[in-house]
């Protein structure tokens, strides 16, 4: 009788543990599939279905590892999802091992399928390289080029080290961020411009949220404002039951008074309609729907928006810049402008990495380490 799935990953996890420096698959160019699906940044749901896969073929050897989908109704098939959801999650968790936060099976390369997954099946995922890698990697244990339980321990194996090596390079970014302290703050117009050079990075959508609830975190005790705990990165509205990506209540109350909408493009008389709609749906009166934009702000858009103040009997909806936003903040506040850096870092840093990639989180610790280095110069 086989091994329960949790006793097979902790097996997976020691014997991985034991062997970081060594590969534990012996042929090359399957080992370094597996390096190249564990370690890819772009997109970490694919790693977690090698492990759902691997883990559900150790566990029944009866089944075959490329067909995941209990609607291929077949004596091999099984739930992937199930494995992944009621096994994996835990296990990555538990490790903090770099992966998706959760199933593979529902993103769109991977759901609504029940077809076997074989290396000539074309999933339309992004990069395809990663996929067919993926599929390949099914491929290899289904023909005993590797069993299952190999792919496993050498996927958490790769998974380890990527993760060693990341909390390594943030030890050494946080190391020499320290080594400024005692420096002369950056001035509000450096910490603009941190800011501004940080949101020309790549996958930066999640970015304007976290100016946004830095500002009311650093100045709370101020305004007598706090924000809520923000919703997942992909979470829609409608879902949440929240009215924007920021919702803004009185320190000692529930009750939100201002919500904040972030766009990454021209905010449209659209999405005003729509932000009406919300409040009325939702049944939350606020004092304040403010959008915030890295995109230009039209002069129609925004003197419709100024008109909708009496119509809704009080509510003003008003479009700003998020630079100029952020700007306006650090000069109003200029003696909490370090206290929004430290605010600013500790959300990006605590964002999962569906939301903020590992890499923009590094590449924030370095900007800021450079400017705060030339500042004691």
């Amino acid at each position: 009788m086989s091994k329960a799935p949790a006793a097979i990953l902790n097996v997976a996890f020691e014997q991985a543990s034991v062997s970081l420096s060594t590969p534990i698959i012996v042929i090359p160019e399957i080992a370094a599939k597996v390096d190249y699906v564990s370690r890819y940044v772009g997109n970490r749901a694919v790693v977690r279905l090698l492990l759902a896969c691997s883990l559900a073929a150790t566990h029944r050897p009866d089944v075959d590892i490329r067909q995941p989908y209990t609607e291929i109704n077949l004596p091999t098939s099984y739930s992937g999802r199930n494995y992944d959801e009621s096994y994996i999650t835990g296990f990555i968790n538990q490790h903090r091992l770099p992966c998706n936060p959760t199933t593979a099976f529902l993103t769109p390369a991977l759901r609504n399928r029940n077809t076997t997954l074989t290396p000539s099946i074309n999933l339309v995922g992004r990069p395809p390289k990663l996929y067919q890698a993926a599929l390949e990697l099914l491929d290899d244990v289904y023909e005993g080029r590797i069993t299952p339980s190999e792919l496993l321990a050498e996927t958490v194996r790769c998974l380890l080290l990527a993760r060693n090596e990341k909390e390594q390079r943030m030890e050494t970014l946080l190391a020499d961020l320290k080594k400024t302290d005692g420096a002369i703050p950056l001035a509000a117009e450096e910490i603009v411009t941190l800011i501004e050079q940080h949101l020309r990075c790549r996958g930066s959508s999640r970015l304007p949220v976290l100016i946004v609830a830095a500002a009311y975190e650093a100045a709370k005790s101020y305004l007598g404002e706090r924000f809520l705990p923000l919703a997942a990165h992909n979470a829609a509205d409608e879902q949440t039951g929240a009215l924007g990506d920021v919702e803004i209540a009185l320190i000692d109350d529930d009750l939100v008074i201002t919500s904040y909408e972030m766009k990454t493009r021209r905010v449209t008389t659209q999405d005003i309609d729509r932000a009406l709609q919300k409040i009325n749906s939702t049944g939350k009166r606020v004092d304040n729907y403010i959008f915030i934009t890295t995109d230009a702000i039209e002069e129609p858009v925004r003197e419709y928006a100024a008109s909708m103040y009496d119509s809704t009997g009080g509510i003003e909806i008003v479009i700003l810049d998020c630079i100029s936003f952020l700007r306006h903040f650090l000069h109003l506040f200029h003696r909490l402008r370090s206290q929004f850096l430290e605010a600013y870092q500790e959300l990006l840093l605590a964002e999962g990495e569906s939301a903020v990639s590992q890499p923009l989180k590094e590449a924030f610790l370095a900007l800021r380490q450079a400017a705060e280095s030339c500042r004691e110069l």
